[in-house]
């Protein structure tokens, strides 16, 4: 039998045992492709990263990301997380770290820059590497019955639901308040039925609610809902968050601005976390988004295989 070492830690948070959490393996060397995915699987976080040599010297890592039945291209917490978990150690397959790491994944290279409370690394801000790619639009009514609420409940002031993307596509609804947001409940039988009709999402459908407040249009209140990916709701999605602040800010009348947001989420599970997102849009076009977030360590072990 072989071991490898595991660290765990709980991303978008100052507060262990909240936010989001992810499992990285710092030296996934010797793993199998099936190997990760049952460590995943097992794990059963909304995702686990396996951190490998990168294949240009010039970068830090290659890193894979893996939810419990597959991998995927790219994932906000899981590059803050990981970002968090190497930046704390003295060497990365034998390279000191500095305060800037960039990993190689499915979805181009993530370029991430450390986040420091004095000299201790306390989380990660990340570029997303995905341009802001805007899908059709859904039905409210099946919108409504994914998450068995009232379709009038959901609000087109800004936009109609619709899916967005920077690198994994999400359906985005605005609902009318936080008690609408409240009751909000998965039918999984309603999102097959909506995955059968949308194809955007080629592992199902994943629904991105959130609120805001007229005095706080800029902090956004959110749940997450995914059951056909096993994850009847996550309590920090990094990637919706980043592809939802580039299409609202996509939206706004100006050619050129800058926006930073705030996404909440998390809270109706008891796992709150805070997401940080800085958009720069220029000539009408989202240019950049970054993503950041506070990390806390939790565990560490081995994993035997």
């Amino acid at each position: 039998m072989s071991t490898v070492a595991y660290i765990t830690t709980d991303v978008f948070t100052t507060e262990r045992f909240a936010g989001n959490p992810l499992a990285v393996i710092p030296d996934a060397r010797g793993l199998s492709d099936a190997a990760m995915q049952k460590i995943a699987t097992e794990f059963n976080y909304s995702e686990v990263t396996f951190v490998l040599p990168p294949e240009n010297p010039d970068n830090t890592a290659r890193v894979r990301i893996f939810t419990p039945t597959t991998e995927i291209p790219f994932a906000g917490h899981p590059n803050v997380g990981t970002a968090f978990v190497l930046g704390r150690q003295t060497d990365i397959f034998g390279t000191t770290p500095g305060d800037r790491l960039i990993f190689e994944e499915q979805a181009g290279l993530v370029d991430a820059q450390l986040l420091r409370d004095g000299n201790e690394v306390s989380g990660a801000k990340i570029r997303v590497p995905g341009k802001l790619q805007v899908g059709g639009t859904i039905a409210d009514k099946l919108v409504a019955g994914c998450v068995q609420i009232d379709p009038v409940s959901i609000l087109h002031t800004t936009h109609a639901p619709t899916f967005a993307s920077v690198g994994l596509p999400f359906a985005f609804a605005e609902v009318d308040g936080l008690e609408t947001l409240g009751k909000a409940r998965p039918n999984a039988a309603v999102f097959a039925e909506a995955a059968a009709h949308h194809k955007e999402d080629k592992t199902g459908f994943s629904l991105f609610l959130y609120t805001r407040s007229a005095e706080k249009p800029r902090h956004i209140r959110a749940r997450m809902f995914a059951p056909l990916d096993n994850i009847n709701e996550d309590p920090a999605t990094g990637s919706a968050s980043a592809a939802l602040g580039a299409y609202l800010t996509s939206l706004l009348p100006a050619a050129d601005t800058e926006v930073e947001v705030t996404i909440e989420q998390g809270v109706e599970m008891g796992r709150r976390s805070l997401i940080g997102l800085e958009v720069k849009k220029s000539a009408g076009s989202v240019t950049d988004v970054f993503l950041s977030g506070r990390c806390v360590s939790v565990m560490r072990g081995e994993v035997t295989f």
